[in-house]
């Protein structure tokens, strides 16, 4: 149920309901939205302290009635935003019980972490079927062993067909005992993969296993319900920012693939139990797992040779779906279950693409559909005419913070709105601490704003004679935060090298935009539906993304921004066997392009450079 929070007066009240943050809340009419979402713990986006100069907290009225725009919002929202409800929340009064959609880029980093991505909303046809079964015992007139009973419990024809995974057999005997011959069993087609207490809820875990970071989801197979999740960061960066790096250190080090699959199960096993003790169950309840990654990714987890992906021609050693033994993975599961991983597409592009595809349904788009799930590999798949032709850029860690100055990861402090307006600097930070750094988006906006301004160049070097503008050893920056305001004591600036780090970044993406319309004969004009996903994807501005020239400068309503997909497709995968079945066909009809193989690939990304 959502909270409720009283007013602050004893006035007239309204109610607001807050989607899809889930909060509804009370209100006397006497405050403006941002201020009542403010008071009760809905974090909006105010890079301006609610002046309304900066335009940051857009909001949709859905139902209900509020105050006409004010002159402020009539300058700032275009007459068609408008006409679909649009408005800031900063200048906008209560009249009577409303409903608000925030969008993401309107929501603070915690905020759009509670709501990033999706749910499944079906099962379907489940891949793992829970059964309550009794069974007869044995006396000395039914001398049947323990198998053939628990076979024989077991509904027609099921018990016809019946294969009860090996690993089972060491313990089954003692639970139908020690459970009074009444069992929870998981059957997986025709094979029995875990025993449990009689009654036991059937969970599934679905991860998606990025180059960076973690995101584990533990769900009710039942309903698709999702009990918990959780994200970390993934422990195989310390042996490489990239898979390229990782694959030359499993070429360096003798047991160098053991160490990245190791340290990648052990943080599993830590998110299994994370996950479990917040849900309040047992591990052994999770009776099926589906990883989704990019190829080299899987190849690590798997176990599998990667030195092959760092040399053309870049062939994955598998790439169809493959159920793995969690417990020969190293995983602290019931001994006889699986491991699904999907389909991969070639050596760059991975299950993780294919799930996001899955989700957000663009692999059976009507329309010319473009869509990428930005990461420290950006993979971008085009939709036309039936056809799917996908690449792979290596947009490397600048989005994530690295190898910028003060770039830092989305944690508290770190600045993840920027604005300049009237020659001002405007920020926010991530849980509305002293300033420490620069998160990915914070960057984004910050590049696109000395650009707006004409602080930098289309080039991204300083023009002369704007104020902030200072030289140190390292070349010219630009002050965002002043030492006296940050909270760290030191300024916090970006330079030169920052611009030409996210300059790179920026440009591998563009270029593969470029080329895959290429090669389809299409025009960026062409594009109807341009799907960003991915945690940056959701955090990014659209409007900074165009300004510095990393994406299409195309209606703003063609943008849709769909949060980590790529984790809901794994969770739909784990629930459903046509999810899987679907997945593995457009994966199938999905053609790889290998970017550099383009004869214009050179030229393209250096026109790509130019903001």
């Amino acid at each position: 149920m959502p909270q409720t929070f009283e007013p602050n007066t004893g006035a007239e009240t309204y109610t607001i309901d807050f989607e899809p943050v889930g909060k509804r809340v009370t209100t006397t009419g006497q405050e403006t939205l941002l201020e009542t979402a403010q008071r009760t713990g809905v974090e909006i986006v105010a890079l301006c302290g609610g002046t309304g100069s900066c335009g940051a907290c857009r909001v949709r009225l859905v139902s209900g009635d509020v105050t006409p725009p004010s002159l402020v919002e009539i300058e700032e929202i275009s007459p068609a935003d408008l006409n679909t409800g649009i408005r800031l929340a900063c200048q906008t009064y209560v009249q009577s019980n409303i409903k608000i959609h925030i969008p993401p880029e309107s929501l603070t980093t915690p905020q759009r972490l509670q709501v990033e991505g999706g749910e499944v909303t079906e099962v379907g046809d489940p891949v793992i079927r829970i059964l309550n079964v009794e069974i007869s015992e044995p006396d000395l007139y039914d001398l049947r062993s323990d198998a053939f009973r628990l076979r024989e419990s077991l509904p027609s024809p099921m018990n016809q067909e019946l294969v009860i995974n090996p690993r089972l057999l060491g313990e089954l005997s003692d639970q139908m005992r020690d459970q009074n011959w009444r069992l929870t069993v998981a059957m997986r087609g025709i094979e029995m993969v875990a025993v449990l207490p009689y009654k036991s809820q059937g969970l599934g875990l679905a991860v998606d296993i990025g180059t960076t970071k973690i995101a584990a989801y533990l769900l009710d197979l039942s309903d698709g319900k999702t009990l918990a999740k959780r994200g970390m960061m993934n422990p195989q960066i310390r042996y490489g920012e990239d898979v390229v790096s990782r694959i030359a250190f499993t070429d360096t080090k003798k047991e160098g693939r053991r160490v990245l699959q190791e340290c990648l199960v052990e943080t599993l096993n830590e998110l299994i139990a994370s996950l479990c003790n917040e849900a309040g169950v047992q591990p052994q309840q999770i009776v099926e797992v589906v990883t989704v990654g990019n190829t080299a990714i899987q190849h690590f987890f798997a176990g599998f040779p990667v030195r092959q992906l760092a040399f053309s021609p870049y062939v994955p050693a598998v790439n169809k779906p493959l159920d793995l033994s969690a417990y020969e993975l190293g995983l602290n599961l019931s001994p006889g279950i699986y491991v699904h991983l999907p389909a991969n597409i070639g050596g760059f592009v991975g299950a993780d693409h294919v799930s996001m595809m899955l989700s957000t349904k663009a692999y059976k788009a009507r329309q010319t559909t473009l869509a990428l799930d930005i990461g420290t590999n950006t993979e971008i798949s085009l939709v036309y005419d039936g056809k799917i032709i996908c690449c792979s850029c290596a947009s490397g860690p600048a989005f994530e913070g690295a190898h910028i100055k003060h770039g830092m990861r989305a944690a508290n402090g770190a600045i993840e709105r920027f604005r300049i307006l009237n020659g001002q600097v405007f920020y926010q930070t991530i849980g509305s601490q002293p300033p420490l750094g620069l998160c990915g988006s914070g960057i984004l906006d910050a590049v696109a704003a000395l650009r707006e301004n004409d602080i930098i160049n289309d080039r991204g070097g300083f023009q002369a004679g704007f104020p902030g503008v200072m030289v140190s050893t390292e070349g010219k920056e630009f002050l965002l935060v002043d030492k006296l305001l940050s909270g760290s004591g030191q300024d916090i600036t970006i330079s030169r090298r920052d611009i030409n780090e996210i300059l790179l970044a920026k440009s591998a993406i563009r270029t593969g935009i470029r080329l895959l319309l290429r090669v389809a004969g299409l025009k960026e004009s062409d594009i109807q539906e341009f799907v960003v996903a991915g945690a940056f994807g959701t955090y990014l501005d659209i409007e900074s993304a165009i300004t510095i020239n990393m994406f299409p400068d195309l209606p703003r309503e063609r943008f849709k921004q769909v949060g980590n997909a790529a984790g809901l497709g794994a969770q739909m995968m784990l629930v459903s066997a046509s999810a899987r079945a679907a997945a593995l066909e457009f994966a199938r009809r999905m053609t790889y392009i290998e970017l550099i193989t383009q004869p214009d690939f050179k030229d393209v990304f250096m026109q790509s450079m130019y903001l």
